[in-house]
């Protein structure tokens, strides 16, 4: 280990180097305030419960405690924490970085150095012990910035919860069902102000699914709104028909499952909600594709036709009543060659072709068709009707129920 310079400088000279920076450090953190504030006009004064500027304050205690150990020799200097500290929350409360401060406290260093040699020649303190107390003051600085970074990070995660909290409330206001009567426009407005949130005039409102129990929130782009704290995570897509959004959602949600529902009017937001939720259900029970965050735009057909579960099959009971009497397979088949014909409107060659069987095939079951509905499947309500019971069911994977025992199909005919 390197011998100290500064150790063997005699005791005698030490302490009256020591005395003279002690009795000089009012005046000297004085001239490093004057000097920061020509450097920087726009940093703010604070002020402690004395009337005394905080920032010379903090500078003395500084100057102070670092001629302390000058004196001692003994261990690091203690730095102060409490005002840098503060210095560092100032900054992280005023969204400011730290470089500007760091360079602040270089400068106090540099002119601290300055008064320090000169008191060191006036006491002619060795040249190998005041560069060796160059870099003490460089190390001491190094403690003066850490704790001002932990001061900036303690502002920083302050700032971060008081905003998810304000962006939780607006989410709240923003969801909440409407009450005839209410106007919580002014309300909304208010809270969007205090997150910064410019009010747009669409949203589109998602659901996520955590792939994991502790998994963090995902990188959403600014001005979408993320509200982790629900079991399913929500969102709020602003303007989301905007250019790019949907792309860039889609990669800041990679790993991510759920639905986003469709775009709606701002005061409407409830609603997109509401059908992301539905969608997401869906997905829990396999009947929307999973392991993706979907756009319900894209999956209306199924959203609109197996949501009213208990309407749909209440219809399916009364418009496929004829297929109670035929076999599971033989219903399913049926219904499968029916709805191939109500959405081709064509006839047997094109049904055929879309099920991939023989034209004869696609005859012999029109013909039954016919002989289980008869002039039903000619009336454009009924065929409506049909024509939706059973998209519903294929969607579900149920085509042709219910069906019971008993159908008596006519014979098959040779290409079926």
């Amino acid at each position: 280990m390197p011998r100290s310079a500064w150790r063997d400088v005699p005791r005698a000279k030490v302490r009256r180097f020591a005395a003279i920076a002690m009795a000089e450090a009012q005046d000297l953190a004085e001239e490093i305030l004057r000097e920061i504030r020509r450097e920087h006009p726009n940093l703010p004064l604070v002020l402690d419960e004395s009337g005394e500027p905080m920032a010379l304050v903090g500078i003395r205690r500084a100057i102070e405690v670092f001629v302390q150990h000058l004196e001692t020799a003994a261990g690091h200097p203690r730095v102060p924490p409490e005002v840098f500290q503060e210095f560092g929350r100032g900054e992280g409360l005023h969204g400011r970085s730290l470089d500007s401060l760091q360079a602040i406290y270089r400068m106090g260093v540099r002119l601290a150095w300055r008064r320090f040699a000169e008191i060191g020649q006036r006491v002619e303190i060795p040249p190998p012990a005041m560069y060796e107390l160059v870099d003490a003051g460089y190390e001491y600085l190094d403690g003066l910035v850490d704790q001002s970074v932990r001061g900036y990070a303690e502002a920083a995660a302050r700032q971060a919860g008081e905003r998810l909290r304000l962006q939780r409330r607006l989410m709240e206001l923003l969801l909440a069902q409407r009450h005839r009567g209410a106007d919580p426009q002014d309300a909304l407005a208010e809270r969007a102000a205090r997150v910064g949130w410019p009010l747009p005039d669409k949203v589109a409102v998602g659901v996520l699914l955590r792939p994991a129990r502790e998994a963090l929130a995902p990188p959403v782009a600014p001005g979408v709104l993320l509200d982790m704290e629900y079991e399913q995570p929500h969102l709020v897509v602003p303007e989301p028909d905007a250019a790019g959004r949907r792309e860039l959602l889609h990669r800041a949600l990679a790993g991510w499952a759920g639905a986003i529902g469709p775009p709606v009017p701002l005061a409407d937001a409830a609603k997109s909600l509401r059908w992301a939720e539905a969608a997401v259900r869906l997905m829990e029970r396999g009947l929307l594709p999973g392991g993706e965050v979907l756009w319900c735009t894209e999956f209306t057909e199924a959203l609109v036709l197996l949501q009213p579960e208990e309407l749909i099959d209440d219809l399916a009971l009364r418009v496929l009543a004829p297929l109670a009497e035929c076999g599971p397979t033989h219903a399913r088949r049926l219904a499968e060659t029916l709805l191939a014909w109500l959405e081709t409107r064509g006839g047997a060659p094109e049904v055929a072709a879309r099920l991939g069987v023989h034209p004869q095939t696609v005859r012999y079951r029109l013909r039954q068709i016919r002989e289980l509905w008869g002039d039903e499947v000619d009336d454009p309500d009924r065929r409506f009707e049909l024509e939706l019971v059973l998209r519903a069911q294929r969607l579900r994977g149920t085509l042709g129920a219910p069906h019971h025992r008993g159908c008596r199909p006519a014979r098959p005919p040779r290409h079926g």
